[in-house]
């Protein structure tokens, strides 16, 4: 029994009706991902300064943990001329500490996530120290991303 096979370089020209995505179903896709990509985008956007607040937020709890740590061994916290330096490099500045830890209290000097110096005052307007960054714009006071974050809540911060 022989089966009818094309002959060897004949090949059968017509195309399948599934072989391929039409320029229309191509469109409508492309339409498709541009909506999805028009809603999504948006909401997406706002997202890293949220981030930085964020972090700005665990970065003030770890630094507050490093004083708590330094007035622990200490019986003070590192005075305003000392500043956060002292949970890096032994202060040389009086009052000089009792028994600062060999490898300090934190491994390199911190900074706010928009790379500025965070604020610290001892003693604190606010209570035994103030502990500050001063967001995005760098200067006291602001709205939104630009509002100073105070240790312990995310209000404006007077100062």
């Amino acid at each position: 029994m022989m089966l009818n096979k094309p002959a060897v370089g004949k090949r059968k020209k017509r195309r399948d009706a599934q072989a391929g995505v039409t320029l229309i179903e191509m469109m409508v896709v492309l339409v498709i991902i541009a909506v999805v990509a028009a809603m999504v985008v948006p909401s997406v956007i706002g997202r890293p300064d949220e981030a930085r607040v964020t972090v700005a937020q665990s970065d003030l709890r770890s630094i507050a943990g490093a004083l708590e740590i330094y007035r622990l061994d200490n019986r003070t916290y590192p005075t305003t001329a000392q500043g956060l330096s002292a949970l890096v490099n032994r202060p040389t500045v009086p009052p000089e500490p009792v028994s600062w830890a060999s490898d300090g209290y934190l491994s390199v000097m911190p900074q706010d996530p928009w790379g500025t110096p965070y604020v610290y005052r001892s003693p604190g307007q606010s209570g035994q120290f103030d502990l500050i960054t001063l967001g995005a714009d760098g200067q006291p006071g602001g709205e939104g991303v630009n509002a100073d974050i105070a240790f312990g809540n995310r209000q404006a911060a007077n100062g």
